[in-house]
């Protein structure tokens, strides 16, 4: 499998593409833009590949938005294994690039990850919950411009909206709360 992406093509934080709001992409898609929606994915593949990862030197992701490899684009790849991070299995949840993604409607309720999240953009570690809305439903297009809309819980629902972030200018420590990073509120769930 020929990878394109390295830790060293990785947009760091800092870069100014990773605070502009991307641009939609067109339809159909160019030649250029196929090709970057199936180097982002291969990218996922192998830094979930535990010999494949070793081999590259990847941090793992389960995500990668076009902002992140220098492409100012409202398109990013998801690779999610399982609909619980602690499960294992086979057939990945989802797995596909998203385009042009609009979150329709999203609850009230809230959730976050327990042990917080982290961005392949990030390198240092910033701790504290990131509150997410806990179930969303998410309006995109697909690789032949198809409108698709899926409505998302908990774990996954937290992976799209830090994913949709990217193409909007933000990254996870944005929704950090600066005085009480690890405090929460008791309407929210952790996932």
């Amino acid at each position: 499998m020929k990878i394109r992406f390295t830790m060293d093509k990785i947009t760091r934080d800092g870069n100014p593409v990773l605070r502009a709001q991307a641009q939609e992409v067109p339809f159909p898609l160019s030649e250029e833009h196929q090709q970057l929606a199936k180097d982002m994915m291969t990218y996922l593949e192998v830094s979930q590949d535990e010999e494949q990862n070793e081999k590259y030197d990847l941090r793992p992701g389960v995500g990668l938005a076009a902002p992140q490899v220098g492409e100012s684009l409202q398109m990013t790849a998801i690779l999610i294994p399982s609909a619980d991070p602690a499960e294992d299995s086979d057939t990945p949840y989802f797995k596909g690039v998203i385009f042009n993604p609009v979150i329709v409607s999203e609850t009230v309720g809230r959730a976050a990850l327990e042990t917080g999240e982290g961005c392949l953009s990030v390198d240092e570690d910033v701790p504290g919950f990131v509150p997410r809305s806990k179930k969303i439903t998410v309006r995109y297009q697909d690789e032949n411009g198809k409108t698709q809309s899926k409505t998302l819980r908990n774990y996954p629902a937290i992976v799209f909206q830090h994913e949709i972030d990217h193409l909007h200018g933000k990254l996870y420590y944005d929704h950090i709360n600066q005085q009480d990073p690890w405090g929460i509120d008791d309407s929210t769930k952790y996932v």
